[in-house]
């Protein structure tokens, strides 16, 4: 089996310096990568286009997948492998390593370890992806009942919203807790009602579709566990935010999660189980040369 001994330290060197460059990038590209990896496992398919006669209705197209980038960065970093080690690296492989990269620039280490050698997928579904995917929108029993299928439990479940330390988001996805949360022109109750208002100034009604807000208020720039602080002050930006209150076993571990050492460590260990979730069956799949098309 070929393999590629330089994988790692090219995709961490384009990914750093992409961050550098533009800190957006690493949010970014963990959403990617949690996107791909809940439907048909981590297998690339979120990346495949549309095609005249394959996967014309691809992931892509997906209502939870419309706002999702990095795509042309994941395509500079296979090209480099494929002048490197052509045929070796997948695209799937590429996605979970940038993922990883990207987090680990601010703490200038690799975060967790990513196993290499997945293969990449050949079917790309949007109705797949609207049944799978977690959504911003959900209770816990849903959440759970998303991510249970995958191996993943409720600290993984709690512990991965914690990738809502980093980023931004839109305000018309705030809409409805902040305007309209029961139909009757009232705001989402279980959000604090201080914190309502100071959203309600950066979003105020007529929405505009450009203007974005902080997923983890005064310190979106930065990956730590200032987000459960938030979270249990109940300033958490969505209803799956909120959500993890619901529970006293959730709460209780959004409590813990709060210690920065905490968080990390089992930021590390849920990633871990994530980016392992492969459903190809052994001699399926393939190294894309195009992680856009399959072969």
């Amino acid at each position: 089996m070929r393999t590629c001994s330089s994988v790692e330290s090219i995709v961490r060197d384009i990914t750093w310096r992409k961050v550098a460059e533009n800190a957006s990038f690493a949010p970014k590209l963990l959403r990617l990568h949690y996107h791909d990896c809940f439907v048909r496992g981590c297998d690339a398919s979120i990346l495949l286009d549309s095609t005249d006669d394959q996967n014309k209705d691809n992931e892509k197209a997906a209502g939870p997948n419309r706002s999702l980038s990095g795509y042309e960065f994941i395509d500079e970093i296979k090209a480099k492998l494929e002048e490197e080690c052509p045929g070796v690296v997948s695209c799937a492989d590429i996605l979970a390593l940038a993922a990883r990269d990207a987090v680990s620039y601010q703490f200038q280490r690799p975060m967790w370890k990513v196993f290499t050698g997945r293969k990449d997928g050949r079917v790309s579904l949007a109705s797949e992806a609207s049944a799978n995917m977690p959504s911003a929108s959900s209770n816990l029993t849903t959440l759970l009942a998303k991510f249970q299928p995958h191996g993943l439990d409720m600290m993984d479940l709690v512990t991965l919203s914690g990738a809502h330390s980093i980023g931004t988001t839109r305000c018309v996805l705030l809409s409805r807790r902040l305007y309209n949360f029961t139909g009757r022109g009232d705001t989402d109750p279980s959000l604090d009602p201080e914190y309502a208002e100071t959203l309600k100034k950066i979003c105020p009604i007529p929405l505009n579709p450009a203007t974005r807000v902080e997923m983890d208020p005064q310190s979106s720039g930065s990956f730590d566990s200032h987000y459960f602080q938030a979270v249990n002050q109940h300033k958490g930006m969505f209803v799956s935010d909120a959500a993890l209150l619901t529970d006293q076993q959730s709460a209780q571990m959004a409590q813990v999660l709060e210690n920065p050492v905490v968080f990390i460590a089992r930021f590390a260990h849920s990633m871990k189980k994530m980016n392992e979730i492969i459903t190809l069956a052994y001699g399926e799949g393939e190294v894309r040369k195009n992680c856009r098309v399959v072969n």
